[in-house]
């Protein structure tokens, strides 16, 4: 199937764009195409204007000095090779480097990664467990979000539709944190049936701070609170990171992460997505807890 008929803009700044998206409303904004291509050839996106940034190198690069600033036009390909990334968040280059497929890795983008906000998708289950900033220019100005707050819905996020992402930002991490990201992919697509992101700070064997998102298979990436409540405070030893683990979906008796709000599909339904939810925290943690200290 063919895309409908649109208007194409190529815009030459940050500012053009933002200018154009005003002149035209409801337009699209193309990056690396990976999201919205395909949803402009099936008819599901049907934008009478599609506006270009994929040029604008003021959106690319990667800057490391108290916090980690990456340009929203960085591609996934640059994540994974980046030596300022995996010293900083080694869970992001590991799920940089696990995003499809090589053409896919070179030519999608961070920032148009986040805005499809895609419920599978890796980059923004990694961001939640980091912490990370969205920043945002529009018509009204600049303003960060918060990644707990960027993400609302399948496909749904606090963009407003006269503005675009310009970076995204992660604070500083300790020396003695360790990060660390699991998945089951899907076979065909690459995508997270389950991802677990895991950040562990520690002190002496013992957990000082633990930050665990999870997603897939919930429509934005999620906090496991009772996973984290767990582990800090204490030595983190094969059993106490089973039973954190175990706490993602309640296997061990107590209240789970997780919720009832589930996704599923043919591939993998929602009962069977949690029911092994616990495998990938456990996975997530392990290799977080041997890069920390």
């Amino acid at each position: 199937m063919f895309a409908a008929n649109f208007d194409y803009y190529r815009a030459s700044s940050v500012a053009e764009a933002g200018e154009l998206l005003v002149k035209h409303p409801g337009a699209k904004i193309l990056a690396g195409g990976h999201s919205l291509i395909p949803l402009l050839k099936l008819r599901l996106a049907t934008p009478a204007t599609v506006i270009d940034i994929g040029r604008l190198g003021e959106l690319r690069g990667i800057t490391s000095r108290d916090s980690l600033t990456i340009g929203a036009l960085t591609t996934h390909a640059e994540l994974a090779s980046s030596a300022d990334v995996k010293r900083h968040a080694e869970a992001l280059v590991e799920a940089a480097s696990q995003v499809g497929d090589p053409a896919v890795r070179n030519r999608g983008t961070i920032g148009g990664n986040i805005a499809h906000a895609d419920p599978a998708s890796d980059l923004p289950i990694v961001l939640a467990a980091l912490g990370a900033t969205i920043n945002i220019i529009g018509n009204n100005g600049k303003r960060s979000v918060s990644s707990s707050d960027f993400f609302q819905g399948v496909m749904m996020t606090a963009l407003q539709d006269n503005e675009v992402i310009t970076s995204i930002e992660i604070p500083g991490a300790p020396d003695d944190q360790g990060t660390a990201y699991a998945k089951f992919a899907h076979p065909a697509s690459r995508y997270a049936v389950i991802g677990v992101a895991a950040a562990i700070t520690t002190n002496n064997d013992t957990c000082t701070s633990a930050s665990i998102a999870i997603g897939g298979l919930v429509p934005v990436p999620l906090r496991c609170s009772a996973v984290e409540q767990i582990l800090i405070g204490e030595t983190l030893s094969e059993e106490t990171l089973t039973t954190a683990s175990e706490a993602v979906n309640g296997t061990n008796g107590g209240t789970d992460d997780l919720g009832d709000n589930l996704l599923g599909d043919l591939f993998a339904s929602a009962n069977y997505r949690k029911a092994i939810a616990s495998v990938y925290v456990r996975r997530a943690l392990a290799t977080a807890v041997k890069r920390a200290g």
